[in-house]
């Protein structure tokens, strides 16, 4: 079996729904038709990544395959896996009903049988800049990690906040050498009208400064931490099923990872990034992101045709 460098796991599995007029993983933004995962994956492949694994759904593999993952291969080592609402441990069940999957941390366990060395789980839909897959690749592979030695990319709130609507990060507490304590997921964080940064934490809604650090969902991994990411998701299936949120209950990476620290289990050094965050969470966000990729195509930050 081949040994690899280091994986960039892809979520790219969620339904999107509030993008409209498409599927917000296939919208081209580039000058010559490229997805904003190309750019994604080109800056890895830069960095040092040499497997891409995509965690999609099966009515896209095909698109998915033909835009991207054909041409991809000349490159890299490219997998595939799906995730899939069945595909839980036996002995939970939930309504008949439910369509949409558990959650970030079910989709990462879906890659779990191709994932042997060092890996960067990202968004399909973020692009999280140059320097930002550098910094993790080398914490990720740098001689003597330990096992429970993780990281993620740490960007500032206002770098990352949208013009169309609100979005979701997980915001971060750290001590005095950068290494994460917790982390809150945040849910609907817009910039309001008295220019301050309001989100609902735990139900509730909070004030949230501008300059605070947020979790994109970029999370630098050791092979390791897929069993421990196992038996949180399974605590979680279990405790959904005994409150009653089965129905409409998802376990998102930074809940499990707040948990993962508060037993000690593993430890999460942020690496700071002063990268400007683009993202497909709205349509209305195309016409913004396109024009950013324009823009450092013509100061030849990145070809077109990428690749």
């Amino acid at each position: 079996m081949k040994k690899y460098k280091a994986s960039l796991v892809i979520l790219a599995a969620g339904l999107g729904t509030r993008f409209k007029g498409g599927i917000k993983q296939l919208t081209p933004v580039g000058m010559s038709g490229e997805l904003l995962i190309e750019y994604s994956i080109y800056d890895a492949l830069k960095a040092g990544f040499d497997k891409v694994i995509f965690i999609i759904r099966r009515d896209i593999e095909k698109d998915i395959r033909e835009m991207i993952g054909d041409k991809l291969s000349a490159h890299c080592e490219v997998e595939y896996c799906f995730q899939e609402l069945g595909d839980i441990p036996s002995g939970i069940s939930f309504p008949e009903g439910r369509t949409k999957p558990w959650g970030t941390v079910h989709a990462v366990l879906a890659a779990k049988k191709l994932i042997a060395e060092p890996f960067v789980i990202i968004n399909a839909d973020d692009y999280y800049g140059k320097t930002s897959y550098k910094a993790l690749f080398d914490y990720i592979t740098a001689p003597g990690r330990r096992a429970d030695e993780q990281c993620m990319g740490g960007f500032i709130l206002g770098n990352t906040l949208s013009d169309n609507g609100t979005v979701t990060r997980g915001v971060c507490y750290a001590d005095k050498d950068n290494m994460l304590s917790s982390v809150t997921e945040t849910y609907k964080i817009s910039k309001e009208t008295d220019g301050k940064i309001y989100g609902i934490q735990n139900g509730e809604r909070v004030s949230i400064p501008e300059n605070s650090i947020v979790s994109m969902n970029m999370w630098g991994c050791t092979p390791e931490i897929i069993p421990m990411l196992e038996e949180e998701f399974m605590e979680f299936l279990n405790s959904a099923s005994a409150n009653g949120t089965i129905e409409s209950a998802e376990y998102a990476l930074p809940t499990a990872y707040d948990s993962l620290l508060t037993s000690k289990r593993v430890s999460v050094r942020i690496i700071p990034t002063n990268e400007r965050w683009y993202g497909m969470t709205l349509s209305e966000d195309s016409e913004a992101v396109r024009a950013a990729f324009a823009e450092m195509t013509r100061n030849g930050d990145y070809s077109s045709p990428l690749f």
